[in-house]
């Protein structure tokens, strides 16, 4: 089947730019925002409020002992070494019952900097975090490789944790956290925010519906010219190392594709990637690569995600023997011949609300609200698990299953 796209299509120049009064647009869906051209300060404020979706989660318990300031929430930020923190950070801060008790990173002026704009307190070590019982819970923006000692840390000591992708550098250490996030009974959820799109939460239904028949395959594509506009010098250049981040720009990016199309089709048997240095502007971290992926439902699988794309207009495409979805210049055409009007000739609107970003749903989570949807540990740790066999792929030249 010829894969279904508008009679015409818009150039990119690769120059556009919108500011929060272009976010706030209402007749512009969140795909068709995070869809136009990219800068570098586009991309922070798109995925630095984009969220976590549909797993039930348990009902808070305040530990015994603590006494929160009359209708605040203390939270803590551990780590704003990233490149959503800002994002994360005015997010908070927006929050009137949220306090932000604390906040600690290895760069101490850059802890006082957000303590400040937060009415909190910088501390020179996160122990004072984990030791406080008025901290409900931590926001954890730091380098990547600091994941693990604060993850088990804040586990061990109780506190609901929010921590950005990806959840760490390997499969090991990432099961490693998933299991102790799991013990300590404590909420969790981490930076996915396809699954939140309007859009996106459509095709997971009618997947479920089976309107669109046997699924036989899915592309998946999250691109950005971050390595052409020179984001990653400065302050944020170790996401350019991936000893640091745990992996180059495929990886950064690909992670969100890659945990969509996994809530949407399920786990993965095996892997090849061709994954590449294109610039060399970040030395030896890739840049650009392309996975094809075997599902365990026997779905066929492309993920495609780097730095170096001035245009990224096809970011879904959905193949089954009754249907067919693509996502094109972030609008839905959709045909399926079981749903009335579904021609694929123009855009699908008839489309459920966005849900809310992951930190918005973390916090109500926090506040008792019940059933909200939060990405489970272990699916943060199958998602660094499966980009783990990726890139093992591509230096083999291999099939690989994850670890």
């Amino acid at each position: 089947m010829m894969p279904i796209v508008p009679p015409s299509t818009a150039t990119y120049t690769g120059t556009d730019a919108f500011d929060n009064s272009t976010i706030s647009r209402p007749h512009e869906t969140r795909t068709e925002i995070m869809n136009k051209p990219l800068t570098r300060r586009i991309f922070v404020q798109q995925l630095g409020a984009a969220g976590a979706a549909l797993a039930v989660v348990p009902s808070v318990v305040v530990a015994a002992g603590t006494a929160e300031p009359a209708g605040k929430m203390t939270l803590a930020v551990v780590g704003c070494a990233h490149s959503h923190a800002p994002g994360y950070i005015h997010m908070l801060k927006a929050h009137k019952d949220v306090q932000i008790k604390y906040v600690w990173d290895t760069d101490a002026q850059r802890a006082k900097k957000w303590a400040d704009e937060l009415g909190g307190t910088a501390v020179p070590d996160p122990a004072a975090v984990w030791a406080d019982l008025q901290v409900k819970g931590a926001v954890i923006c730091s380098q990547t490789n600091l994941h693990q000692r604060l993850v088990l840390a804040g586990a061990k000591a109780g506190k609901h944790l929010f921590v950005e992708k990806p959840l760490g550098v390997s499969a090991v250490e990432c099961r490693q956290m998933a299991e102790a996030i799991q013990q300590a009974g404590v909420l969790f959820t981490t930076g996915y925010g396809m699954r939140t799109a309007p859009e996106h939460l459509f095709l997971k239904q009618q997947i479920t519906e089976g309107t669109l028949g046997k699924i036989t395959r899915i592309r998946g594509s999250t691109c950005h010219n971050g390595s052409l506009g020179h984001w990653f010098d400065g302050e944020i250049r170790w996401m350019a190392d991936p000893k640091i981040a745990g992996c180059g720009g495929f990886g950064d990016l690909g992670t969100h594709s890659l945990d969509l199309l996994m809530w949407l089709i399920g786990d993965i048997e095996s892997v090849t990637a061709d994954i590449k240095v294109v610039t060399g502007r970040y030395g030896p971290c890739d840049e650009s690569g392309e996975a094809l992926i075997r599902f365990k439902s026997s779905v066929t699988g492309t993920l495609a995600a780097g730095w170096v794309d001035v245009a990224n207009p096809l970011t879904l495409e959905i193949s089954g023997t009754e249907g067919h979805a693509a996502i094109f210049e972030g609008k839905l055409y959709f045909k399926a011949g079981k749903v009335a009007g579904a021609d694929g000739q123009k855009p699908w609107t008839k489309l459920p609300q966005a849900l809310p970003p992951p930190l918005e749903m973390f916090i109500a989570a926090l506040a008792g609200k019940p059933n909200l949807g939060l990405v489970t540990p272990h699916e943060a740790a199958a998602r660094v698990s499966v980009m783990e066999a990726m890139y093992r792929s591509s230096a083999s030249h291999r099939w690989e299953s994850p670890a």
